[in-house]
């Protein structure tokens, strides 16, 4: 499968990315030159995390038959900002993510740690994260 996007940088900071009948708009916050219209580059990518986990874990929960309602998600993340600066090249980044998943199903501890396992295995940002050499953790607990 080839995805294909299209995208138009407006300004030094902001820039637009198509795809399918959306647009979503990156842009640096106002004290970093931006216009403030959009996720920064780098909150994109996290953000994307946290969507793909909570898409796969419901697909994984579904698949198992377990129910956990809505998700929550709190992340932490360690950025060696020394490459956005210009001061060096740097290999990882993103040196670690914490992730913090709480549902609000009537899944048990167990069960939740299933969908967990399941939802590690095939998140394909997870995977990229990991790939890419940051030390994901990502914990899942019930309300």
């Amino acid at each position: 499968m080839t995805i294909k996007l299209t995208g138009r940088g407006t300004s030094h900071s902001r820039s637009e990315a198509h795809v399918r009948d959306l647009v979503q708009v990156v842009d640096e916050p106002v004290e970093r030159g931006g216009t403030n219209e959009g996720l920064a580059p780098t909150e994109t990518a996290f953000s994307s995390l946290i969507g793909c986990t909570n898409v796969i874990g419901h697909k994984c929960a579904a698949k198992l038959g377990v129910d956990i309602g809505d998700l929550d998600f709190a992340m932490e993340v360690d950025f060696d900002r020394r490459g956005v600066m210009l001061m060096e090249e740097v290999e990882v980044p993103f040196k670690a993510i914490r992730l913090s998943v709480t549902s609000h199903g009537s899944a048990t501890p167990e069960d939740l740690q299933r969908v967990a396992e399941e939802t590690a295995k095939y998140c394909p940002i997870a995977k990229l994260y990991e790939n890419a050499g940051t030390k994901l953790t990502v914990t899942w607990e019930n309300s």
